[in-house]
């Protein structure tokens, strides 16, 4: 028998199933596809360390009304959806509301902050560097007004964490990014941020560096999950996979399962889209068009165009109303060329709503443990938490408690 069945082959779950594996645990890593298909893949690839305040709830009245009027492209939302959300929205409010979330942040930024730090070493014995840019991450604005108010917000950010950060006025950016059209005002470039030419095959550069320190990957549906009599199993195609501890690494279908044990999760699904585009122009650095909520990502498959958050349910339909207008948004600054899929991507990223990551041991059951919920940083948190859920399953005392599932009660 093995020592931790790990359920979720995403950047959080091969992160888990590596440092486990480095803590000298036996591990098996259980998905239904190869490893990086999901979450894992669709993201903007940026290893934020840049991040270090968590995204809120707007409080702001006017921002609600966007909102709610659906004249923001932050936010898009089903109608029909939204009874489902209103208890996880409801926290969701009042951990966003200034204090609690200054509290928030410096957790939050404590992990942040250390996260290139904690994947460079995996980048390296993966063999995975050429995939890696070290040229950081921009914000891009076409309003003076709004570029202005964001340099004074970067440069508090600046002196309270101690990130650097650079101002570039439209000849600067025009000079480092020269596909660029011509009209906008400035970008705020955080130059410690690392980015990924493919998320989902650094991913899978994990996974392999995970198979080939002896760690064992099967196909197999984590909903086939059991408590047995000294440990966990699930079903494979050839037969039982069984260990004597499990963790539940499953993104935004961590809640799903989990609820069949009784644990109710107030977990938020931010569903996000992209495209990919070629024969246009390209970008030495990802960028934020922070005023359209749209990020471009410079990607080995092309330009990918990523949106803002939608609240809808698991299985609705894909409405890429977000897509449509951030690839107008996309259009004023570059040329994107032609569009690679017919197709639009879209995934589901797992969110607490008080915006903290659920890492450690289940509350009821023996051998049960949680690492889901890291938001929009699941990328760039992966081998952080990962490292903290291994130094308590091996020590029994956790690092940063705030993480911890014991936090529940309180949500």
């Amino acid at each position: 028998m093995s020592d931790v069945l790990v359920l979720g082959g995403g950047m959080v779950g091969v992160s888990t199933a590596l440092a486990l594996q480095a803590a000298g645990r036996t591990v098996i890593l259980v998905d239904r596809r190869e490893a990086g298909q999901e979450t894992s893949y669709g993201n903007a690839g940026v290893i934020q360390t840049e991040a270090v305040e968590p995204y809120p709830l707007p409080l702001a009245l006017g921002a609600l009304l966007k909102i709610a009027f659906k004249r923001s492209n932050d936010v898009n939302y089903h109608l029909n959806a939204l009874p489902s959300y209103l208890r996880p929205l409801w926290q969701y409010f009042r951990a966003s509301l200034p204090a609690r979330h200054r509290a928030i942040s410096r957790t939050y930024a404590g992990l942040v902050r250390r996260a290139s730090a904690d994947h460079a070493p995996l980048i390296a014995a993966a063999g995975a560097d050429n995939l890696i840019r070290r040229t950081g991450l921009r914000f891009v604005y076409r309003s003076q007004q709004a570029f202005y108010a964001s340099a004074e917000e970067a440069g508090r950010v600046s002196n309270e964490y101690g990130v650097k950060v650079a101002l570039q006025s439209a000849a600067d950016l025009a000079i480092a990014e020269p596909y660029l059209k011509p009209g906008l005002a400035g970008a705020i470039h955080w130059p410690e941020t690392w980015s990924c030419a493919d998320p989902g095959g650094l991913t899978q550069a994990y996974a392999r560096l995970f198979v080939s320190r002896g760690g064992s990957i099967v196909t197999a549906d984590a909903t086939t999950l059991c408590e047995t009599d000294d440990g966990w199993s699930v079903t494979a195609s050839d037969g039982r996979m069984s260990a004597r501890e499990a963790v539940i690494a499953l993104g935004p279908w961590s809640a799903g399962l989990l609820k069949r044990f009784g644990y109710d999760i107030p977990l938020l699904r931010k569903r996000g889209y992209h495209r990919h585009f070629t024969g246009g122009g390209t970008l030495n650095t990802p960028m934020v068009l922070a005023e359209s909520a749209t990020v471009l990502s410079p990607m080995q498959q092309g330009l990918r165009v990523l949106t803002g958050a939608e609240l809808a349910s698991f299985d609705a339909p894909p409405t890429p109303v977000q897509l449509k207008r951030s690839t107008i948004a996309a259009v004023n600054v570059i040329d994107l060329g032609t569009p690679v899929e017919t197709k639009a991507w879209f995934g589901s990223r797992p969110c607490m709503p008080d915006m903290l990551p659920l890492v450690g041991k289940a509350p009821r059951h023996k051998g049960l443990w949680f690492h889901f919920g890291h938001g929009h940083q699941g990328f760039t948190l992966g081998p952080t938490t990962a490292t903290m859920l291994a130094e308590e399953m091996i020590t029994g005392k956790f690092p940063v408690p705030d993480l911890s599932p014991a936090r529940l009660r309180y949500l």
